[in-house]
């Protein structure tokens, strides 16, 4: 099993710990005046969802979670699960709603993701960092509206998500999202 040590810490790095597998959302390297030196780190398993804060020896080995990447189609939701396809196989993978938590937001019918699988287990799903989606709902924006600081309203995108835009959008444009905040970068270049 391929080992990692707290010198290979960097946000996003998946590892294995009592079997399950954990995604290092935070870390700090810790240099006491006195004593050895340590990292704090913060980490969440992939698949309960639980948030643990450990602290490692500086150095401390750990075995690295083989984590799996498969390309699949998202085909549609069943009661609280995400069913996607690999279109090789044409075999089907279902991932609890909870597992994939916001970026649910983001997930588009007939749009290709990597599924991550852990000891062949679905466990996530990796969304692009920018999108491209089409405004569905948006309220008239009235021209000169901006009294009070009022510059942004809400929008409603093809994949349900709502969205915080300039005035100027209106229902039917393209608009790109970073995933990752939820927030509006711009049109969608013609």
């Amino acid at each position: 099993m391929p080992q990692g040590s707290t010198k290979d810490f960097k946000v996003g790095l998946t590892l294995e710990m009592d079997g399950y597998a954990w995604k290092l959302l935070e870390f700090l390297h810790v240099k006491p005046g006195k004593g050895p030196a340590f990292v704090r780190s913060k980490l969440k398993n992939i698949e309960t969802g639980a948030v643990l804060e450990k602290t490692w020896k500086a150095g401390e080995s750990f075995p690295d979670a083989t984590v799996e990447k498969e390309e699949m189609k998202f085909s549609y939701i069943d009661d609280d699960q995400y069913v996607f396809m690999n279109m090789d196989t044409f075999e089907e993978e279902r991932i609890p709603a909870d597992f994939i938590g916001e970026k649910k937001n983001w997930i588009k019918e007939e749009m290709t993701f990597g599924v991550l699988k852990f000891k062949g287990k679905a466990i996530d799903v990796q969304i692009p960092g920018t999108m491209t989606l089409k405004v569905t709902e948006a309220e008239p924006g009235a021209k000169g509206n901006t009294a009070g600081g009022r510059v942004e309203r809400p929008v409603k995108v093809e994949t349900g998500a709502i969205v915080m835009v300039p005035m100027f959008v209106n229902e039917g444009d393209e608009i790109r999202i970073d995933t990752e905040t939820g927030k509006y970068l711009g049109r969608a270049q013609e």
